[in-house]
């Protein structure tokens, strides 16, 4: 036991596979806990066991439907810091709502930062998150953020991949996640030019780099309705890449992103299951989930433990 108490790992509703496969790598058992709705709707919470002087973690990505498993999130912390909770770290492995992270038009809201206050507010000490959309969100919050990153699930299975590759940004602002994913492959970099006409709709121009001849890895941090992915990964086969493979840390895929995705040029599309694929995605012929579990827990026992959790970050 350390100072912040007995470790307890509590699931929301929103990715339950995943708490169960962090409870694995942790050795230990999901604490019980009441998940429900009123008739009217409303969400009813109940933990379910004593959590008095306990160090609690909360898994919960806040994914479709976003807004129902924010106010579940909320609850949980609320009812844990009622409980007399002596840590509560929300583990939210998908950070929703993280787009509007900064005002682009007049009289829009900062829907990050509004988030972020919504944890604090409800009683959350600490955050564990993975590629959040942008890193300065980190700033929003008064308490210590955990921003971890996929890329050491993601560099094993690539580094299986053979042929001479490059690492490509669908856009300018991923040019430095996609910089650290080269590095560590000894691969080149490449830009996609995207000119964005309306929200959720993209149009790829032209690249930056070379790619002819050579195996051009796609990276972004989620994939939602897929138009700017698919739209790379056009331009990148017009400009002579020998094959092309998506990589992207959150698979939103949202509208109508399987189908662009099954016709698109991409031999296979790599994504974490920060959030939970259902029958329909888990049918796509080329997603393959790989898992972020033992990345969480390593991250889960070392808060816990009062180690680093920068030895996390390769």
């Amino acid at each position: 036991m350390t100072m912040h108490g007995e470790l307890k790992i509590i699931s929301g509703s929103a990715n339950v596979p995943l708490s169960e496969a962090i409870c694995e790598h942790l050795g230990c058992r999901l604490s019980p806990t009441l998940r429900g709705t009123f008739s009217d709707g409303e969400i009813r919470i109940e933990i379910g066991e004593n959590v008095r002087g306990d160090d609690v973690f909360v898994v919960q990505p806040t994914c479709s439907p976003v807004n129902f498993h924010l106010m579940e999130l909320a609850l949980m912390l609320d009812a844990l810091k009622r409980a007399s909770a002596r840590r509560v770290t929300a583990v939210l492995p998908y950070y929703g709502y993280a787009r509007q992270d900064r005002k682009v038009v007049p009289r829009a809201p900062i829907s990050a930062k509004l988030v972020a206050d919504i944890l604090t507010a409800a009683g959350m000490h600490r955050l564990v998150t993975i590629d959040l959309h942008a890193g300065q969100i980190q700033g929003f919050f008064n308490c210590p953020v955990d921003n971890l990153f996929a890329l050491p699930v993601f560099l094993d299975y690539l580094r299986k991949l053979d042929g001479d590759m490059v690492v490509v940004s669908p856009d300018a602002g991923g040019v430095e996640r996609a910089r650290a994913y080269a590095k560590r492959l000894n691969a080149g970099l490449a830009i996609v030019d995207k000119r964005r006409d309306a929200p959720n709709q993209a149009q790829a121009m032209h690249v930056i780099g070379n790619v002819k001849g050579k195996v051009a890895v796609v990276l972004d941090d989620m994939i939602d309705t897929a138009g700017t992915m698919c739209a790379a990964a056009d331009v990148l086969m017009q400009n002579g890449a020998e094959k092309v493979v998506a990589c992207a840390t959150h698979p939103v895929l949202s509208g109508p992103a399987i189908e662009r995705l099954e016709q698109s040029a991409f031999t296979e599309v790599l994504v974490t299951n920060t959030i939970p694929l259902d029958e329909r995605k888990q049918a796509c012929s080329k997603i393959k989930p790989l898992s972020v579990a033992g990345l969480l827990a390593k991250a889960i026992n070392n808060v816990h433990t009062e180690s680093s959790v920068s030895v996390l970050f390769v």
